[in-house]
């Protein structure tokens, strides 16, 4: 670090799952000149899968994260299946699929309204909105805004008041209020937070879908090696219509209330977006996957270098390498953590520095985007039907063009696009599941012979889950878990340099902001957030009857 620039350091950064560290470098100007971002907490369940059954594995890689829980079961067991080569039925993959998309729902509208929306909405600000002027500016984004009354404003207002009065914020506390980067008026402001309220009610309803098939949420029960258990709520029409009847209340919250709110900041915030503020260094990955029919996929795989849209190349799963040079880990996978600094900084100061617990996952020797934007970018440079339309009603209500999605703003207009067709999709993807059962094709399971399955053997999975590739790979030896490893959306996008020097997206992504305020670096925040960060946890084994089973003891230098 030059004599002229200064370290910020925002640890842990709030309103994600899990715990991240960043410390930025600035510059006299509050240009960000290079950035470390650092996931903090060590996980362990590669460890705890070891010498377990794989029918098994479901159970316990759902429990990697408490939010994408539905997301790593299945790829555990796709993972298992592939090892077995067993082809599960078409209503398994369909109702694997219901839940998957019913998530993707979900964790989109969450990300944006209670972990990321407060990065552009001044609650304080909407304290002063005029509820009848606030009618009418919710009318420049839809032709039917939700919940547009004046009547109901004032009682948004009013609740906010009683926060403020009561002196207990909740998840309005510790924001950096009246900071210079928030651009909405007050009318805006409050339109956001009325859905923000709205959106906790959402929140609920959507996560009973996911259970109408998974049993419960987190941590489903349906899903096992082979196909799916939940035969019962796939045969009965009442299940089928409550979850029907919970994706039309969820299309309504999207089409009149999340579309038109990214509109509405992405007019705000248009120069911000023109300048490419938050993008990273162009590279996008992608595996597709969710076939629909007539082999359509609801997204397509790809592979962008650079920002160059027009070439896509095909996705080559052998040209995934990981390594550790900079996490904290030793070459043969042991654990290998470098204390800090004295004065509390990650030890930065040469390429090999050890500063994360992630690993460097790189494709074909670089580091890559993926996420909502990686799919939107390569499904819709491959002339995907099934979203084509909504990319080109966005961009032209917004007055953008694709190459401004790759920015801040831009990564949450992709996520709130993707929302918006995979709403499309699921009547679909139901209509199929009923005519396979009207035609008495009511399969959901392959049946095998675990004893008669090979003793050794291999198998991975690639899906694209709500914040981007997923990946898992197993090695089986004498029908027990030999070696297990997960590559999550987040190790992608969070990546530390490595030997190569190379920025992963998010370290990319902070370089060249400028921060008004080096003492409330909500610039710093907004990009994070728009990645949706999923951290891994630390993981603690004990027995039933509390005694401790093992002890990771971390060695430092």
């Amino acid at each position: 670090m030059s004599n002229q620039n200064k370290k910020i350091v925002i640890d842990p950064i709030t309103r994600i799952e899990g715990h991240l560290r960043a410390e930025v470098e600035v510059d006299e100007t509050g240009v960000v000149k290079e950035a470390y971002v650092s996931g903090q907490l060590f996980r362990g369940i590669e460890t705890i899968l070891k010498n377990r059954d794989p029918r098994d594995v479901g159970l316990f890689a759902g429990r990697i994260c408490g939010v994408c829980t539905n997301s790593h079961f299945r790829g555990a067991v796709t993972c298992v299946e592939d090892a077995y080569s067993l082809v599960i039925p078409k209503n398994a993959e369909i109702i694997r699929d219901l839940i998957a998309m019913a998530l993707f729902i979900q964790d989109h509208v969450v990300h944006f309204y209670h972990l990321h929306s407060l990065d552009f909405v001044d609650i304080t600000s909407a304290l002063n909105a005029d509820a009848k002027l606030t009618s009418k500016e919710a009318h420049k984004y839809s032709t039917q805004p939700l919940r547009n009354s004046h009547t109901h404003y004032e009682e948004v207002i009013a609740k906010l008041k009683n926060f403020v009065k009561a002196g207990k914020l909740g998840p309005f506390g510790n924001c950096y209020w009246g900071h210079k980067d928030y651009r909405l008026t007050s009318e805006q402001n409050l339109i956001i937070v009325s859905h923000y309220l709205q959106a906790l009610k959402f929140q609920t309803n959507i996560s009973k879908a996911v259970a109408i098939f998974g049993a419960k949420t987190p941590h489903p029960q349906t899903l096992v090696v082979g196909g799916i258990t939940s035969v019962a709520d796939m045969l009965n029409p009442g299940r089928l219509n409550d979850y029907l009847f919970i994706i039309k209340e969820a299309k309504d919250f999207i089409d009149r209330a999340y579309l038109p709110d990214m509109k509405l900041i992405a007019t705000a915030y248009r120069d911000e977006i023109k300048s490419g503020l938050g993008r990273a260094n162009g590279n996008f990955l992608s595996v597709g996957g969710y076939e629909f029919e007539d082999e359509q996929k609801l997204f397509c795989s790809g592979v962008i270098y650079n920002h160059d849209f027009d070439n896509i190349a095909g996705f080559d799963e052998s040209k995934i390498t990981e390594e550790v040079d900079c996490a904290w880990y030793s070459k043969d996978g042991e654990v290998d953590y470098t204390d800090l600094n004295e004065d509390g900084s990650l030890k930065t100061a040469k390429n090999d520095d050890k500063y994360s617990w992630i690993k460097a996952p790189r494709y074909d020797g670089k580091t890559m985007e993926t996420g909502p934007l990686a799919r939107v970018l390569i499904s819709y440079k491959n002339k995907t039907p099934l979203i084509n339309s909504f990319v080109d009603e966005f961009l032209k209500e917004t007055d953008l063009e694709l190459m401004d999605l790759s920015s801040t703003i831009g990564r949450n207009g992709a996520r709130a696009i993707e929302t918006s067709y995979i709403c499309e999709y699921i009547f679909k993807l139901v209509s199929r599941l009923i005519q396979n059962i009207k035609y008495y094709d009511t399969d959901t399971w392959t049946k095998y012979e675990f004893g008669e399955l090979p003793k050794e053997t291999k198998g991975r999975a690639f899906l694209e889950v709500p914040r981007g590739v997923l990946s898992h790979f197993v090695n089986i030896k004498n029908q027990k878990i030999d070696n297990y490893s997960v590559i999550a959306p987040t190790t992608w996008n969070a990546t530390p340099k490595n030997l190569d020097g190379m920025r992963g997206a998010y370290e990319e992504a902070l370089v060249g902001i400028k921060i008004d305020d080096t003492s409330k670096p909500l610039e710093v925040l907004k990009v994070l957030h728009s990645f949706d960060p999923c951290l891994a946890c630390a993981v603690h084994v004990i027995d039933a009857n509390g005694i401790e089973l093992s002890r990771y003891k971390i060695k430092t230098l």
